[in-house]
């Protein structure tokens, strides 16, 4: 029996929330560097400085691609780097909340696309649901920025982008493949984020935390998943995951001051739902959940 055996089930538990509590701990103080350097400045250190570590840490040059796969992994990277951008252009506007929760209509979407089960149809309206509490249409009690809301919903766009290249670029590889697709989308995004930066953003002073919103964003919950990844059966982590718009707006609420009225919350609790209750319903072929897939930047 492994040790990965042995461990007691709370344990990956924990860890997968310590995770997602880093992930969205990251998003909220890069938010609070907005006024100094932009949103495109963050998204730059974040994306350049998480490559790094990945690189460092996953040493991608060492994989092999096949020529089939290089179109693949090209979208994978650019995906990965639009996720990122778009994300960080949303929060300019959009509490973090409500930000991740619209950002995860893109994955519920692929998940249920195709479904003919007549549950289904219950998570899809639910999540069309959510979106109504959530999106500004025609109605002054979301007090949501349309083009911000639009932004997060392309940033979900972007990652169910990323999942389905990600499957086709090298899942066998995991963690380096992710590594290899930062690379990508450093090359792409990195320039753009700096060319349209703050002036703030060549501060010396502004590594150290732009190194803390790296780890916190990219490498510490990485590393993290994966490890519960391999501890956990594929349904359990599913639907834990499901709970990070929640856990994204406890920290909005935390760090950022950020209040959501009744409605948002609804809409909020409806998407959470949704993704659960499509995780724990999917079909046995669905079940096993890809770490290149599931975990992203």
């Amino acid at each position: 029996m492994s040790s990965a055996d042995k461990s007691p089930l709370w344990l990956p538990v924990v860890v997968l929330l310590i995770a997602m509590t880093s992930i969205q701990g990251g998003a909220a103080l890069a938010k609070t560097l907005f006024p100094v350097v932009g949103a495109p400045g963050i998204t730059a250190l974040r994306l350049g400085l998480g490559t790094v570590i990945l690189c460092i840490i996953f040493k991608p040059w060492r994989l092999r691609f096949s020529r089939q796969q290089f179109l693949p992994l090209f979208l994978y990277g650019l995906a990965l780097g639009g996720m990122n951008y778009t994300f960080y252009l949303a929060l300019r506007t959009v509490p973090l909340g409500i930000a991740v929760a619209l950002e995860f209509t893109g994955p519920l979407a692929l998940a249920l696309a195709g479904s003919r089960r007549p549950l289904d149809f219950v998570w899809v309206l639910l999540a069309l649901l959510g979106l109504y509490f959530l999106l500004p249409i025609g109605q002054d009690i979301s007090s949501v920025d349309p083009k911000g809301a639009l932004l997060a919903v392309v940033a979900g766009a972007f990652w169910a982008v990323y999942i389905l290249a990600g499957k086709r670029a090298g899942s066998e590889h995991g963690p380096a493949t992710v590594a290899m697709g930062s690379l990508i989308a450093s090359v792409i995004y990195v320039p753009v984020g700096l060319a349209f930066a703050s002036a703030g953003l060549w501060s010396l002073s502004l590594i150290p935390v732009a190194l803390l919103i790296a780890v916190l964003s990219s490498a510490l919950p990485y590393s993290l998943e994966m490890m519960a990844l391999t501890r956990l059966p594929a349904k359990t982590f599913g639907t834990l995951m499901s709970l990070e718009p929640a856990m994204a707006a406890l920290s909005g609420m935390l760090f950022l001051g950020e209040i959501l009225n009744f409605v948002q919350w609804l809409g909020l609790l409806a998407i959470i739902l949704a993704s659960a209750g499509s995780t724990l319903t999917m079909r046995s072929s669905k079940q096993k959940i890809d770490p290149v897939s599931e975990i992203r930047e």
